[in-house]
């Protein structure tokens, strides 16, 4: 009897450990059903069929690249300039994974990679909060919180880029679902801004974007997310060196 105990406390601390993950995702399902519905239409509306947004979809679960990316072939760029944008509005996804790696590095592979695949700005800004709150969780249970702030998002990101592929033009502009998007943006990054080596990436990539929006096919985005992480990585380089 006294050798279930443990057993028994570890299998609630993965149920509670998933739990909280649950119902710290759930907020941003608010936020994410125009997100996926406008998807779905800007899809459409580039000449992409619902199999191919579906795809889309299931394959890059990132809202931010894809819409880049649909906007551009919608605008005739060059495929190399469409994939190159589209990474370059990802390369946030590189900075989350290492800022997680110490928490979930001790897992085993195949959750590492479900994690990286279900990885993206909710489930990092619940994972980010999450963590370090709870040092005593094992990496099991940080994978299971991950599960549960990940779970519902995907199968919902997916049924409204269906719904959205559609719809399509048939629903109505007065929702002003785009409005949804820079809102949800600024309500995860915003929290995320408390050092000056943030701030300055973050300054320099809006003032970059709205400088270089005359450059062709979105290619100012490109160079300003350059700009903001070498802005940033040299504002931190200084810091260090005055610390030091």
């Amino acid at each position: 009897m006294a050798s279930s105990q443990p057993h028994l406390a570890t299998n609630a601390a993965r149920r509670t450990a998933f739990s909280q993950g649950l119902r710290d995702g759930l907020p941003f399902l608010a936020a994410l059903a125009p997100f996926g519905l406008l998807f779905g239409v800007a899809a459409t509306e580039a000449g992409l069929g619902l199999r191919v947004a579906m795809g889309f979809s299931l394959g890059v679960i990132a809202g931010a690249s894809q819409f880049t990316a649909v906007s551009l072939i919608a605008d005739g760029a060059p495929a190399l300039v469409v994939v190159l944008t589209a990474l370059a509005v990802n390369l946030r996804m590189a900075m989350y994974s290492a800022a997680l790696a110490p928490y979930l590095g001790a897992a085993p592979v195949w959750q590492r990679a479900l994690a990286a695949y279900a990885l993206f700005d909710s489930t990092y800004a619940c994972a980010s909060q999450a963590y370090p709150q709870h040092p005593e969780w094992s990496p099991r249970e940080r994978f299971l919180y991950f599960a549960g702030a990940a779970g519902p998002a995907i199968p919902m990101w997916l049924l409204l880029t269906a719904l959205g592929s559609m719809l399509g033009a048939t629903i109505p502009a007065w929702l002003a679902l785009d409005f949804a998007v820079p809102i949800c943006f600024l309500a995860m990054v915003a929290p995320g801004l408390r050092t000056l080596p943030q701030v300055a990436a973050a300054t320099t990539s809006v003032a970059g974007t709205l400088l270089l929006a005359w450059m062709p096919y979105s290619l100012g985005l490109l160079v300003a997310a350059v700009l903001a992480m070498a802005v940033g990585a040299e504002v931190e380089r200084r810091m260090t060196q005055r610390t030091a």
